[in-house]
């Protein structure tokens, strides 16, 4: 199974995750990441924006990460369906991408946690959406459940049958 993969049990139940989640909760998993990524790529910093030599190729690694999940996040954009919302959000991946590419070059500290601090700002926003959608379509298909459904009485009416109703005092039967 998972074993053989790299961090065995952990990847496998990772993996799990990301194949099970919603649209939304997925979108989060690639803000959370881009946003871990920056992490990494500042702990390499030293003072005035500076790199140790042994340590660009993995700087430029992470950075290049970033790239590759705003990226994604620019493919996933439905520009017809989003409206402002997707355009305005292009705009910013866009933004941030052209930033990211002249950081790999910088080193410009200050410029990666700006972007790291609209990722989350971006992250919240969606991870909100994501909790509120379920909720919301929860809400709109009770009602329509409830119609559906009928009363006691109208049941008797129209079908003539008992129903027996279960509660925490046990059956009582609706004649």
């Amino acid at each position: 199974m998972g074993y053989g993969q790299p961090y065995g049990a952990y990847g496998a139940y990772r993996d799990t995750g990301v194949k099970t989640a919603s649209q939304g909760k997925l979108v989060v998993m690639l803000y959370d990441e881009a946003i871990r990524q920056l992490s990494y790529a500042v702990s390499y910093l030293m003072g005035g924006n500076k790199i140790e030599a042994q340590n660009i190729e993995q700087f430029s690694k992470h950075i290049l990460k970033v790239q590759e999940i705003i990226t994604e996040l620019m493919i996933s954009l439905d520009m017809d369906a989003g409206g402002d919302i997707s355009k305005n959000l292009m705009s910013l991946y866009i933004y941030f991408n052209q930033e990211l590419l002249n950081i790999s070059i910088s080193h410009d500290r200050t410029k990666i946690i700006f972007i790291q601090d609209m990722l989350m700002q971006l992250r919240d926003a969606w991870a909100e959406a994501a909790t509120e959608a379920p909720a919301a379509e929860a809400e709109a298909e009770a009602p329509a459940a409830e119609e559906a459904a009928p009363t006691a009485s109208e049941a008797n009416e129209e079908g003539g049958y008992e129903l027996a109703l279960v509660t925490d005092l046990g059956t009582i039967d609706d004649k």
